[in-house]
């Protein structure tokens, strides 16, 4: 790389571009540009050679075919240490090209945002990935740049020593491959996403891509036998999400805690009214809801102190100091809210190894949000993927099926335990009261085990509240089993062969019971 001369500049995301070239042109470079970009650069009054100087052909078909050349890809590819190489661009009166900085371009912002498929269509890069594509084969005479944030260790290094050093052409040469290989999987999702015509839902795409981007080593998974690593995908989402929080301070954030705040950040993220949620191992210990963000974390906690110490809380209020001097009160690993004041973070300070999180989105109505998407889990040998279980019932969904009314107390109740319960690991009981839960059983292989344990596990007294079962209750032992703890309702999805006599059951003990028509495995 030594004696760069000539830099090609043709970007989609124009942050810090400017100050980049100008730092270029003050090191010696001849800059070459392309529309959008070459304007920008000319407005700013540095010197430019638009594409179409050195190929000395026009761009045509409104901008489609620009950079498509020998001149410019003969500039990019030759091997400077090939001497025929060397001569052919001699001959051809090419000129080496030592720099490309190139992003794409806005492919998924414009699927993001509904485009239709036209504009999408227009929005597929062609150009643009082959110079990127280009750059990286020839990585070792060629610096290819995708990613703004690596402009000012790009200029750093070339005024240091005039060159880029080959570790970092080499990170350049990966960060470009990730860059087109996450683009065409983008492309490839969204064309296999499409219905076909005459179909109201597509089939299943031939071809899955999974592309995380900006990979993160963590300290180990599950276990410290295990290595773990941490990926964000984009672009970002339009809904509070862990991946795209800020971290503000504590320990660095281990497997475990994403797995912890992602399950407390699904839980909360149910819930309109100021609401905390208490997570212990991906299930809800305590779930709660106030008229602030103090009062809702001490009600969750007290659902079931013992799981709640080392537990994970997730808050969809601001963290103010009298939240934060109640978040004090119990060990915690880490918080998730949507924003914390100067006087929490001062109160919590001496907290150093809790883990702040903080996403804006979640101190905004759920209404905002634009919830979408799928879960990919992996098992030996190949992938499960299903759309996000974002399926919600209200009131006037629900089917009352026994001889008794709900009343008004107990359908809030049994819709505040049905919220939670799809975020618990089947089979679920919980056992909710129309601000909180009362009690929950997860993770059992036999339902009226569920509702063993959270009678066995209740601080508080269940005469009269309502009971959420994520699915059908397969037998009337169940039904009976909370009858007998006190509950006075149940909302469960229904479907079992012996619905009949699971009613006749809540018929006998006087529990009203409804029917939601809607499942919620979590397993």
């Amino acid at each position: 790389m030594a004696g760069v001369r000539r830099a090609l500049l043709s970007v989609s995301d124009k942050a810090h571009l400017v100050p980049f070239a100008q730092g270029l042109v003050a090191l010696g470079f001849e800059l070459v540009s392309t529309g959008g970009t070459a304007r920008q650069l000319k407005e700013a009054g540095l010197p430019v050679k638009a594409v179409s100087e050195v190929t000395g052909a026009p761009e045509i078909l409104g901008g489609r075919v620009k950079s498509l050349h020998p001149k410019i890809h003969g500039g990019i590819l030759a091997r400077r240490d090939v001497e025929s190489d060397l001569a052919e661009l001699a001959a051809q009166q090419i000129t080496p090209i030592d720099l490309v900085v190139v992003n794409l371009y806005p492919f998924r912002e414009a699927v993001a945002r509904g485009a239709s498929f036209g504009a999408c269509v227009e929005e597929i890069d062609i150009g643009g990935p082959a110079m990127v594509r280009a750059s990286a084969k020839n990585a070792m005479h060629v610096g290819i740049v995708v990613d703004p944030a690596d402009y000012d260790r790009v200029l750093g290094e070339l005024r240091a020593g005039g060159a880029l050093s080959r570790s970092t052409r080499m990170e350049l040469m990966r960060k470009a491959f990730a860059h087109t290989a996450a683009y065409d999987a983008a492309i490839s999702e969204y064309l296999g996403g499409l219905a076909e015509e005459g179909q109201e839902a597509p089939k299943a795409s031939s071809f899955l891509s999974v592309i995380g981007q900006e990979g993160k080593s963590l300290r180990y998974g599950e276990n410290p036998h295990q290595a773990g690593a941490f990926y964000r995908t984009h672009p970002a989402p339009q809904e509070p999400s862990i991946a795209w929080a800020e971290v503000l301070g504590g320990k660095e954030l281990s497997f475990n805690n994403l797995l912890d705040l992602e399950s407390a950040l699904a839980c909360v993220k149910e819930f309109d009214e100021p609401t905390c949620v208490v997570i212990k191992h991906n299930n809800p210990c305590g779930v709660a809801s106030a008229a602030t963000p103090a009062e809702a974390f001490r009600l969750a906690r007290e659902i079931d102190p013992t799981s709640a110490f080392g537990g994970i809380v997730a808050l969809n209020r601001p963290v103010d100091r009298a939240a934060a001097e109640a978040l004090k009160e119990l060990f915690l690993e880490c918080v998730i809210a949507p924003s914390y004041d100067d006087e929490a973070r001062a109160a919590l300070a001496d907290k150093k190894n809790l883990r702040l999180l903080a996403n804006p989105l979640l101190g905004q109505p759920r209404s905002s949000w634009k919830r979408a998407g799928r879960e990919v889990r992996s098992f030996v040998g190949g992938l499960l993927v299903q759309d996000r279980d974002l399926g919600e019932v209200t009131e006037a969904e629900l089917r009352v099926v026994t001889k008794r009314q709900p009343t008004a107390e107990e359908l809030k109740g049994a819709l505040y335990a049905w919220r939670v319960c799809k975020h618990v690991k089947s089979n679920a009981i919980v056992f909710g009261a129309p601000d909180r839960i009362l009690s929950l059983g997860a993770g059992q292989t036999s339902r009226v085990d569920s509702v063993r344990i959270a009678r066995l596990k209740t601080r508080f007294p269940l005469e009269g509240s309502s009971v959420a079962s994520d699915a059908f209750f397969p037998f009337r032992d169940g039904l009976d089993q909370v009858a007998e703890a006190g509950a006075t309702c149940v909302i469960q999805p229904g479907g079992s062969v012996r619905d009949n006599e699971v009613i006749a059951a809540a018929d006998e003990r006087g529990i009203a019971m409804v029917f939601t028509g809607m499942r919620h495995f979590r397993h």
